[in-house]
């Protein structure tokens, strides 16, 4: 539930926000913050117009916490997805400046489903759509991937898989602290590095807990924040890093099969064909990526720009990535 007086000023100032783009009275009901997402807050609200309710979901940065991306930019982003095909929630509202709600934000259509990864992954009432949901990731990751970039200039150039590999050592420069597992993943991508694909949407953070599942199946994907122009295989290899398993590590595509169910799924659905040996480049890459974060995550923490339990805890998680790393430079994992 929502912290008084906290929640009550938020659900005073969104609703003043939509009675003006609505331009007719809202009141805004239920506002509960949901579990989840360390860099952003999420919030389920309901928005009662002329007599009808309409269910909504707000994003918001930390007050206080430097923003990373423009909402405006993240609206246009979603909507040209959801053209596509993308299944994705529908965007209403963006705003890049933090005076509104104390920070920037998005606001968009709620779906209902399933996002917390133990329950997608071991609740007896998604058995089905475990069946289902190996395939469809990999098909709603091909219609990622078809988003034409025309119009989404501000996702910025493209890097290539070796300007990736020096972006992520001068992140881990930056921290001052040694990491001998990560530096010796960063010479053993550095001489695996696949020649760059031609770019395409990458959405940055695909994999169980950002999508919303039901009994079906795929409902939608969350979480558009670190989408960028680059190689489409970077999903795949994030879809499938150790830490997205939650434990079934038996199944390396995002817990629920296997990077060949994976794989063929994406190319039924349009996707470029892939290696295996590319995959496992970008697999590495990626729980290097994760670590890497985990650490960043922590920092906020430590340094007392955001003082939380959860940030620090992201940050012990670190140690998990370099036992995954090391399994996936010997052939394992």
């Amino acid at each position: 539930m929502p912290a008084e007086p906290a929640g009550r000023n938020l659900a005073q100032q969104l609703s003043a926000y939509l009675t003006e783009r609505l331009a007719q009275p809202v009141e805004v009901t239920g506002l509960t913050r949901l579990p989840g997402g360390a860099s952003r807050e999420t919030w389920a609200f309901d928005a009662m117009l002329g007599g009808r309710s309409l269910p909504l979901i707000l994003r918001r940065d930390p007050p206080g916490r430097p923003s990373t991306r423009d909402y405006a930019h993240e609206v246009r982003l979603l909507r040209t997805a959801q053209r596509a095909g993308v299944p994705v929630p529908a965007a209403r509202w963006g705003e890049s400046a933090g005076g509104v709600l104390e920070a920037p934000f998005i606001v968009m259509d709620r779906v209902d489903g399933e996002t917390i990864p133990r329950r997608v992954l071991r609740d007896e009432a998604l058995a089905a759509a475990r069946q289902r949901l190996t395939a469809q990731c990999g098909a709603a990751l091909a219609r990622i991937h078809a988003v034409p970039l025309d119009g989404l200039d501000f996702l910025g150039p493209p890097q290539s898989p070796q300007q990736l590999v020096e972006t992520q050592q001068s992140m881990l420069d930056t921290l001052g602290e040694p990491h001998p597992v990560f530096e010796l993943a960063l010479r053993w991508l550095r001489s695996t590095a696949p020649a760059s694909r031609p770019a395409t949407l990458v959405h940055g953070d695909f994999r169980v807990g950002n999508v919303i599942v039901g009994p079906e199946g795929l409902r939608a994907v969350l979480d558009w924040e670190l989408a960028h122009a680059g190689d489409p295989a970077e999903d795949l290899g994030w879809f499938c890093v150790r830490a997205w398993r939650f434990g079934n590590d038996d199944l390396p595509a995002g817990g629920l099969g296997s990077r060949n169910e994976l794989l063929e799924a994406y190319l039924a659905a349009g996707g470029a064909p892939l290696q295996h040996g590319e995959l496992r480049f970008w697999e590495v890459y990626g729980t290097l990526r994760w670590g890497i974060m985990c650490l960043l995550q922590a920092s906020f923490h430590l340094s007392g720009v955001t003082r939380s339990v959860e940030l620090a805890a992201i940050g012990r998680r670190a140690c998990e990535m370099e036992w995954a790393l090391l399994d996936l430079m010997e052939g394992r994992g």
